[in-house]
């Protein structure tokens, strides 16, 4: 069988069962009637031809090969960090964790859920602010945020952001990027040589330790700021922050920073866990996602997403954030390093890199060398003039990376992997024999205590830590338990082969700034992950930066900006966006720097191309762009597609078509060739980069020619180009896995994985119309790779409402389809090519016994708030409670029809309140008193 066999579920004799049951001949026949002809393409993707799994993964053995593993001492936020190997194969490698999805479905996400609050109280802990959300992007991003947080909640009416000169030079480049579009000011100001903070400015940004490693005592600063009603953010190493004061210790308002060090490993950028803290009172105003506790039906503790429906969803074009995802994966990595290290762990690990950095220190001012800074956590900062170069050069021929931070100066960076050989080599480069010692400055000491909840205490051996990790697993519904059918977020396989080379060293263990010599697997790799996605799109240019979707969304609208800047037409500002489309597509515009103009659908959910002419009409003169997914967000082929393109170029803007439904189009039409000018593509969907559990996300931006130069740059090199990540090539660490994925498909493969998506999705679409109406369909009635079905009619019937269908899945052994969106009251199905024909009809026969539940509710066989739609999901001791006074059996609630009794999951809690959880916000580790009886 080849890899393409493996991947897709229905085998030929099912895909033959299924195209009878909707009246098809063939796969293409199928496609042909629901691909409109005006952007049916009849080629060939012209990849290389299918690779076996052994044949992939020799050639990326190879490709591996050309990396050189080099001891990192670079160090600018990304340091060598030993992952704890229960925690690297019972979590990066456990498809448990790493198949799930976003904890939309609380009921069965309590596992990570959990993991997320030990992340959230690790990071409020060590920066000693209240409310931590549950992961960024990376730090650069982290700080972007932080910079819009204060700019909408600062008392200050001044347009200036104060950024120290020792802050991270990638973090610089993303501030800029980000603020320039929204008329912000970013200043930098040399606060260490004593330059004084201008007289209005609405937030303050300090990097703690600076990038030169230099320790300084901000807390006068804060004082200054807030004295004209700025805001204060701290960049803050979460590591040293075990041994020094903590930013919330000052009165810093906000810290953001990475969790990298953690456990995570380098990955050549990423992807690593950025995080975000602030004071209170600006809790409500944090980006990203939130967990919080709430309760359960029974009064119990649960956990959930807190403010889930914020933002984007609800805020739309007034949103102040496109982040839309986290770093979960990586968040609960970071989170299980502090629970098996405990505080006095930790706080050996930050003793370590500080004595080790203290050694090189002594030696180096023993020799008369000159010091930048000598005040320092664990990067020293020589002064050797004219000599920089050729040290840098010495030590990499020794094996170990320092960083040239210019002709004069080099930085080294300790961390727990540093050896007292490391140590020796370094000193050699320098030309200084080991010995004696430096008089570190006084460092501002931590007078607070940190991770004291019992759970940072209780699994320190690795028989304790593997039970917790197991107990927090079970508790979860992932891929590997069964389908997860949700509309718009193709949870298809990660195939085991694609997720392999990951946690080779080759991959895991390179700085995103090592020497371009020891990089050339990684770069070679990129460049044909990007060439390949051209070739599927039919753009002409690629970049793999952006490290999620709503990245790919800034980068892409980004590149329009420079294009229409590029050719005298600034005042072109107005995206036109339909009604329908994600929340993150208007906030995206909006960051951009645009004017977001709604423009509305028709009754079959497509872009009313009525309106469309009237909208373009009205904004020719400022019309920069349009956003449109495609296939619609309403799972449909539109027709008008061709017409909407060729009216937006003649009025001058530029189409950008959101890549979310690309597993409907691939080998089948190329959005580069229909239209349109530039894409995102979600590799985490289509590309089979695992959600693992709300994140890591890749979201590569796709361009043709004429905006390839505006695509994003390394954001270490000077130049206007803009960069949207802290590192060249974004989460390069798990790029792997889509060039696998891409490898072992060839084109054929590709194009048979996209045929199937539709056919199942149609299937389902047939088996269920009769039960629940089918909201959309293109032509002759089809539906792209994802369908619609409609609960209103039998909500306003029955009282039965779209949460009670989603909860009762539970019980039948399913994670819900994607509820309430596009549509209100709905449920969006997308099977994938990856289930089989038989996990499809469990699937059906269940929506069609929950169908027949809903029928008894309303010929008053169960009354409406007591049926098992109502009270579900059910627990096993609610099921085996001593009492039971409901008016449907025991039987039923736990094990109802097609479920394996031998293999039944029980959600962990019953249906969780999500209002309550907004009222009382909790954000960190409850105290193991509320979980008592």
């Amino acid at each position: 069988m080849t890899f393409a066999d493996r991947h897709i579920g229905p085998d030929a004799d099912a895909q033959t069962q299924m195209l009878k049951a909707i009246g098809y001949a063939s796969l293409d026949a199928l496609m042909d009637a629901a691909i409109p002809e005006v952007i049916r393409w009849h080629g060939t993707l012209e990849l290389p031809a299918a690779a076996s799994e052994e044949e992939a993964i020799a050639e990326l053995r190879e490709l591996a090969g050309r990396n050189t593993v080099a001891t990192s001492m670079i160090g600018l936020g990304y340091y060598g960090t030993h992952t704890p190997a229960v925690i690297r194969r019972n979590v990066l490698e456990n498809p448990a964790w790493y198949t799930a999805y976003t904890p939309y479905q609380p009921e069965i996400s309590q596992g990570r859920l959990e993991a997320l609050l030990n992340f959230q109280t690790m990071v409020t802990d060590l920066t000693g602010l209240t409310t931590a959300n549950a992961s960024m992007l990376d730090e650069g991003t982290a700080v972007a945020e932080a910079m819009t947080l204060a700019r909408r909640s600062s008392r200050s009416k001044s347009s200036v952001y104060v950024v120290d000169a020792d802050t991270l030079p990638q973090t610089l480049a993303i501030l800029r990027t980000r603020a320039e579009p929204l008329g912000i000011e970013v200043r930098l100001v040399d606060l260490d040589a004593g330059a004084a903070l201008p007289a209005e400015f609405f937030g303050l940004h300090v990097q703690y330790p600076g990038a030169s490693g230099a320790v300084r005592d901000h807390a006068g600063l804060v004082e200054a700021a807030h004295a004209v009603g700025a805001l204060v953010t701290v960049a803050a190493d979460l590591l040293a922050l075990t041994l020094l004061r903590s930013p919330g210790e000052i009165g810093a308002d906000i810290a953001a920073g990475t969790t990298q060090r953690f456990g995570v490993p380098l990955g050549f950028g990423g992807p690593h866990a950025g995080y975000l803290a602030v004071r209170a009172g600006l809790e409500r105003s944090l980006p990203g996602r939130l967990v919080g506790v709430s309760r359960d039906a029974d009064g119990a503790p649960a956990y959930r997403l807190a403010l889930q429906t914020r933002e984007q969803h609800i805020r739309r074009e007034r949103a102040t954030s496109n982040i839309c995802t986290a770093q979960v994966l990586l968040a609960v990595m970071a989170s299980m390093y502090a629970v098996y290290h405990g505080p006095a762990g930790l706080r050996r690990i930050a003793e370590h890199a500080h004595r080790q950095a203290s050694t090189i220190a002594g030696a180096l001012a023993g020799a008369g060398v000159e010091l930048a800074a000598g005040t320092f956590f664990d990067t020293v900062t020589a002064v050797v003039p004219g000599r920089a170069a050729e040290v840098v050069a010495a030590a990499e021929r020794a094996g170990v990376n320092l960083r040239l931070v210019d002709a004069d100066r080099v930085s080294v960076a300790c961390d727990e992997t540093t050896t007292p050989a490391h140590v020796s080599a370094v000193l050699a480069a320098f030309g200084v024999e080991p010995g004696g010692e430096f008089p570190v400055g006084a460092l501002p000491v931590r007078a607070t205590e940190y991770l004291t909840h019992p759970v940072f205490h209780a699994h320190h051996s690795e028989t304790a830590m593997l039970r917790y990790l197991r107990k927090l697993s079970d508790r979860d519904y992932a891929l590997d338990r069964g389908m997860i059918p949700l509309g718009s977020c193709t949870m298809k396989l990660n195939a085991t082969t694609e997720m392999e080379p990951v946690s080779w060293p080759e991959f895991a263990n390179i700085h995103p700034y090592a020497p371009a010599s020891q990089t050339a697997g990684y770069e070679a790799l990129v460049a044909q992950l990007e060439q390949w996605l051209a070739e599927v799109t039919g753009y002409d240019a690629v970049s793999v930066q952006p490290n999620a979707g709503s990245q790919g969304e800034l980068a892409g609208l980004l590149a329009i900006r420079g294009y229409h800047r590029s050719r005298g037409e600034t005042h072109r500002d107005v995206c036109l966006i339909p009604s329908s489309a994600h929340g993150t597509n208007a906030a995206s515009a909006v960051m951009a720097g645009m004017r977001v103009v709604v423009v509305a659908c028709d009754d079959n959910g497509n872009v009313d191309l009525t309106d469309l002419a009237a909208k373009i009409d009205k904004h020719a003169d400022a019309l920069a762009a349009i956003m449109v997914t495609y296939p619609s967000t309403h799972g449909v082929y539109e027709k008008g597609i061709a017409e909407l393109c060729g009216a937006v170029h003649d009025a001058g803007g530029q189409v950008y078509v959101d890549g979310a439904n690309l597993n409907a189009l691939v080998g089948y039409a190329r959005p580069g060739r229909f239209g349109a000018d530039v894409s995102h593509l979600n590799l985490h969907k289509t590309f089979c980069i695992p959600h693992g559990g709300g994140g890591p996300g890749v979201g590569p931006v796709a361009v043709r020619a004429h905006l390839a130069e505006f695509l994003p740059g390394d954001p270490l090199e000077p130049g206007e180009h803009h960069a949207v990540s802290a590192a060249a090539h974004g989460s390069a660490g798990i790029l792997p896995i889509s060039w696998a994925y891409l490898r072992m498909m060839g084109p054929e493969g590709l194009a048979a994985a996209t045929g199937v998506a539709v056919l199942t999705a149609n299937y389902v679409a047939a088996r269920l119309r009769e039960h629940f109406p089918v909201l959309y369909a293109g032509n002759e009635g089809l539906v792209a790779h994802e369908c619609i079905l409609d609960l209103r009619p039998l909500t306003k019937a029955t009282g039965v409402s779209v949460d009670d269908v989603a909860k009762r899945l539970i019980d039948y052994g399913f994670h819900a389809p994607t509820m309430s969106f596009p549509v209100a009251g709905t449920l969006m199905v997308e099977p994938t090519e990856s289930e089989d024909l038989a996990e499809l009809d469990r699937f059906c026969d269940a929506m069609i016994a929950i169908k027949g539940e809903i029928d008894r509710v309303a010929a008053g066989e169960w009354p409406r708030d007591d049926n098992p739609l109502h009270h579900a999901p059910h627990t096993a001791a609610a099921v085996t409670a001593d009492e039971w006074s409901h008016a449907y059996p025991r039987s039923l609630a736990g094990f109802p029809a097609g479920v394996d009794r031998t293999a039944k999951y029980w959600p962990p809690v019953r249906r969780i309140d999500g209002a309550y959880g907004d009222r009382n916000l909790v954000c960190s580790c409850p105290s193991p008193e509320a979980f008592e009886d």
